[in-house]
C-alpha cells in the first residue's frame, strides 16, 4: 500500500490524541513522544510526502497544546527530523536492529535539544528521569517494526 497525504496526517492526528491524553504519575514519566514517532515513521517511509515542514509545523502543533515554550518543539523536531532524512536512504540497507538505534538516537537527540532549549529560558535540570520517554519510545518502534508495518530493510536470517 502506498501512503498517502491522508494517511500521513490522520496518523499524525491520532499520535497528538495520545500525546494529549491526561497521562499521571509513572504513565507520565515514561510517556513516549507519539508524534515525534510517528513523524519518524513517516519521514523515513514516505520522505516525498513527509518533510521537514511537516515536523516543524507537528512542533508547533505540540508547543501550542501543550503550552510550552512557542516554538521549542518545533525546533527539535525540525532538527531530528533533518537528521532522520539525511540517512533515510542509507537506512534501508540496515538491518531492524540497526533502524532501532538510528531511531534511538534521533530520540535521544531530540530530547537533548528539547533539555539544552528548556535550560537556556531558565529550568532546572529535571536529571535521568528526563530520558525514559526515549526508552518507552524505541520499545513501542520495535512493536511497530516487528509487527511489520515498519521501514523496509533488511532482515537478518538466523
Amino acid at each position: 500500500m502506498r501512503p498517502n497525504l491522508s494517511t500521513i496526517y490522520l496518523t499524525l492526528l491520532a499520535a497528538l490524541l495520545c500525546q494529549l491524553l491526561p497521562w499521571s504519575g509513572v504513565a507520565l514519566t515514561i510517556r513516549p513522544d507519539f508524534v515525534l514517532l510517528v513523524l519518524l515513521y513517516w519521514l523515513l517511509r514516505a520522505p516525498h510526502l513527509c518533510n521537514i515542514g511537516t515536523a516543524w509545523f507537528a512542533g508547533l502543533v505540540i508547543d501550542l497544546a501543550t503550552g510550552g515554550l512557542f516554538g521549542q518543539a518545533a525546533l527539535a523536531y525540525a532538527l531530528t527530523a533533518f537528521f532522520a532524512l539525511s540517512y533515510q536512504r542509507r537506512l534501508t540497507l540496515f538491518n531492524i536492529w540497526q533502524q532501532a538505534a538510528y531511531v534511538f538516537a534521533l530520540l535521544v537527540f531530540n530530547q537533548l535539544t528539547l533539555l539544552i532549549l528548556k535550560m537556556f529560558a531558565g529550568g532546572e535540570s529535571p536529571g535521568w528521569g528526563y530520558f525514559y520517554p526515549c526508552i518507552s519510545g524505541i520499545m513501542l518502534w520495535l512493536a511497530v517494526i516487528l509487527t511489520r508495518l515498519g521501514i523496509q530493510g533488511h532482515t537478518d536470517q538466523d
